[in-house]
Formats: C-alpha cells, structure tokens, sequence
C-alpha cells in the first residue's frame, strides 16, 4: 500500500529553459537546477527501460536513485552524460541541452561507470594526465590539479604504480579522482562501490563525503545500496523504468510511520489469512518471512503470540528504514524486484549483458 502523502514529496521540475540565464560561480546558469529532466524516456526494441521519468537536482546537491539492477537507473545516467539518445522527453545537465548541447554538457561533468575504464598498463599518473590532455586542462594547471585530486583519494604515494597492480578498491579511487581532475560541475557515479568488499565500500564513502566538504560539486549517484542512499540529499525511488517517489531519505523513512515485523510460523500461509482476518493487517512473503508495518510493533507482538492461532518460531521488530519505504511504494522488498529484473533481462538475448 502506497502512503497516502506521496504527491507532496514528488518534485515536478521547473520548466526553465537554456536561454539568455547567466553563469552562476559554480558554471550553473543562475536559478536554474545542475540537472533537470522531463518525460524522459528510453525504449529498447520491445523494452521500455526508462518511461519517462521528470525530476530536478539542486545545484551543489548529492542526489541519487535507488532501485534495483534493471530498474532503470545507469540507462538515465547514460542519457544526462550524452552517451545515450532518449527517445523521446527533454533533459538539461549545467543548463546545457543533453541532445542539442552535447559538447557543452561533456564539458562539464565527471562520470565513473560502474565497470572500470582504466588502462591498466599506465601508471595512475599516466591515467589522470591523459585524461587531462582529452579535457584540454591547461598544462601550467594539470601537475597542481593532478597532485591534489591524488590526495584527495589517498593514492599519491603510488601515483607511479601500474594500474593492473591495484586493488578493487584503489581503481575505484583512482577513477573518482579521475573523474574530477578537470574540475566538473556534475560528478556522475554509477554504482560506485559495486564488487567492492564492505570496507572498501565504507572507505570509498569516506573519499566522496570528503569531496562533497572539499568541492563545489553537484553528485548524482546511482544505487542499490540502502546504506549508500543515506548519504544523499534527496533520493528517489526507481522502479521498472518509473521513479515512485522523491524526498529526503528521513522523510521518506517518516512517510512510512510504522514499524516493520517480520514472523516465521509453522504455516505460513495460515498466518498470512489469520492475520488479515483477526487484525485487519496484510502480509507479504520476503526474504523467507511473513512481512507487514504496524504502528506500535513491540505493544503488537504480545497480541500475535495469544490472538493469532498458528505456532510462531520467530518474530522480529524494526524501525522504518529505506527498505522499508522502497517496500511500501513498490509493494515488494529491492531484492525480490532485482530477482523479478534478471527475468525479465534472461527473457531478451541482446539485454542480458547490460546493466541499467
């Protein structure tokens, strides 16, 4: 069931134009957002991958979408960084065009994809200073510029490292620093700590929050990471293709106001009825467990042990976190929509080896 206040924390985008707006001190014309998009959309042959998706990202904002693999997420990407053509709905990034502009938007953003792009015969430096050469950064700057975004991400001292050498974790760092050697108003990263063990996710957060103190920088990320989303201004929700909802991630996690129980029963499916029945409340399955929100989950659970009628061997209460929320305006949990997307990708040869 969907919360009835959805429509006050979707955002509709403004309908400002590129025109005669000037440059603002970040590159971003004045009054206009670093990113804004409308009926965006993206058709593959038979396969809607993005339907027409409308949202706007703040200027110096961290935004990011959440969903599951093949929700839609690095298809959106692709087509705000000019790598794909929508087929049909408008998009703007720094104020520039995505279709009409498309010099003038490559200009002005940084992009880390999800699978490295690195040479792995050059050293980090040879990296960073060929990347420099492509984006025209003046030689007198790129040896400054070079040094500080190799701090930032702490891989100075192995600069003069072959790249084929490096961790998971240290490529990825190299290619945030990458990404922001030429100084971009926009930093897309697309699943930036996918593969990457649990500590080396957390330390690449550490680098990105850094950067987020450090530079005057519009981040829009891609995720499916429920702790990553957390680091983000504004998130919004993605699902087959169509965003659900956009806010906050703490008003998104109040908008659902309940707290979630999980229960394991000797039957299952007698519980689920006993306790749409008996308590008015509807239960899914998910992740091997009966699944439902309740107002007042720890006064609730005394009540299921003496009223529901079928064995409990568990139960457990939690908070609303933003598996939650992604639960409560999808109506399943992310992993159940990954596992649904896989399908739906198996069933079409020429998608099984993308990602969106």
């Amino acid at each position: 069931m969907i919360p009835g206040n959805v429509g006050a924390m979707t955002r509709v985008p403004s309908t400002a134009r590129v025109g005669t707006a000037t440059a603002g001190p970040d590159g971003v014309p004045d009054g206009m957002p670093a990113i804004e998009v409308h009926d965006l959309a993206r058709r593959f042959g038979s396969v809607d991958a993005v339907r027409g998706v409308s949202f706007s990202v703040g200027s110096g904002e961290t935004f990011g979408f959440l969903g599951p693999n093949g929700a839609g997420k690095s298809t959106t990407i692709s087509m705000l960084c000019t790598l794909l053509v929508p087929t049909s709905g408008y998009a703007t990034v720094a104020g520039f065009d995505v279709v009409k502009q498309r010099a003038e938007v490559r200009k002005r953003i940084g992009l880390v994809f999800q699978d490295t792009t690195l040479d792995d015969y050059l050293t980090a430096e040879e990296n960073l200073r060929f990347h420099a050469e492509l984006y025209g950064v003046p030689r007198s700057q790129a040896a400054d510029r070079l040094a500080d975004v190799l701090h930032m991400v702490g891989l100075w001292d192995r600069r003069g490292g072959i790249v084929r050498t490096f961790s998971g974790g240290m490529k990825r760092r190299l290619e945030i620093a990458r990404g922001l050697l030429h100084s971009p108003r926009v930093l897309f990263l697309d699943e930036p700590t996918v593969g990457l063990d649990p500590q080396t996710r957390a330390h690449i957060w550490g680098y990105i929050d850094e950067l987020r103190q450090r530079e005057a920088i519009t981040m829009f990320l891609t995720t499916h990471y429920m702790d990553e989303a957390e680091h983000c201004d504004r998130i919004a929700i993605i699902d087959q293709g169509e965003i659900v909802v956009v806010d906050t991630p703490e008003n998104l996690k109040a908008s659902v106001g309940r707290d979630r129980v999980q229960l394991h029963t000797a039957d299952d499916a007698r519980a689920a009825a006993a306790l749409h029945e008996r308590f008015g409340v509807d239960a899914s399955v998910s992740d091997g467990a009966l699944t439902f929100h309740v107002a007042g989950g720890e006064k609730f659970v005394p009540r299921l042990f003496a009223e529901l009628g079928v064995p409990i061997a568990a139960v457990s209460i939690a908070r609303p976190t933003l598996d939650d929320v992604f639960m409560a305006y999808t109506g399943r949990t992310i992993r159940d929509a990954e596992a649904s997307a896989t399908e739906r990708m198996a069933s079409v040869p020429w998608m099984r080896s993308r990602h969106r």
